[in-house]
């Protein structure tokens, strides 16, 4: 889909959801065509191609074409965090927590806060899945879990109380 031309001296931006957040970063007279997006989304991730042609100049697809791949980040929306299984001692539970946005998709980490802070790792935790596996339950191990949700793009947190 074309969404940009400069065509005998004419300055076109077609009809697509990015007309109002496009144009030429640079007078054309620049010899810049540099391209902007204002207001990016996820959707505008995908392959860009910018043809330049100059009259009475024969035409090499090798020559006149360059092409960019876009992907627009998307930071993790705020995750849900959830406990599976019976919070009773002697016994194992699973804390859980996913996000439903995030490009590419988020990894989480768990950890415990303080007054009792601690940290986990694997085979406890996936950071891919998002899971936290506690066993063998104790009175001890109360106490507040967070998940962080990150990417490139940024992070949210969610918090889960464990008692008991």
């Amino acid at each position: 889909v074309q969404i940009l031309s400069y065509l005998g001296g004419v300055l076109k931006v077609e009809e697509t959801d990015l007309k109002p957040r496009v144009g030429f970063l640079y007078s054309i007279n620049s010899r810049n065509i540099s391209v902007f997006i204002n207001a990016t989304r996820e959707q505008d991730s995908g392959q860009y191609m910018c043809s330049v042609n100059v009259v009475d100049d024969t035409i090499r697809w090798d020559k006149n074409v360059g092409i960019i791949n876009l992907t627009v980040l998307v930071p993790p929306a705020a995750p849900t965090c959830q406990l599976h299984g019976s919070a009773v001692v002697g016994a194992n539970v699973t804390l859980s927590c996913s996000s439903k946005k995030g490009k590419p998709s988020p990894t989480y980490q768990w950890q415990r806060e303080p007054p009792t802070f601690q940290v986990f790792f694997p085979p406890a935790q996936d950071r891919a899945r998002g899971t936290l596996k506690l066993t063998n339950l104790s009175l001890e191990m109360s106490g507040v879990y967070v998940c962080r949700a990150e990417n490139q793009a940024g992070s949210k947190n969610c918090s889960i109380v464990l008692e008991v």
